[in-house]
């Protein structure tokens, strides 16, 4: 199982809109509009590190108003 903890920067204003969003994304356990660096964390959970790639590439990169992302991986 795989894990990770993804850090977004948004347009401003647009917070909510995409938590919403990642919110009901497959393999997302929990996302958060937070203060400081980034503007959002999103908890993520997969199985490989193919899919845990698909979430954050195919989906959460192509979201309107995302700007960056840093992924943590969690080391067990």
């Amino acid at each position: 199982m795989e894990k990770a903890y993804i850090l977004i920067g948004c347009e401003l204003g647009a917070e909510g809109e995409i938590v919403e969003k990642i919110k009901h994304m497959d393999k997302v356990k929990d996302a958060r509009v937070v203060y400081g660096d980034y503007d959002i964390v999103v908890e993520a959970e997969a199985g490989t590190d193919v899919q845990l790639d698909n979430l954050i590439t195919k989906k959460i990169r192509k979201l309107e108003k995302v700007r960056s992302t840093m992924t943590l991986g969690v080391v067990s």
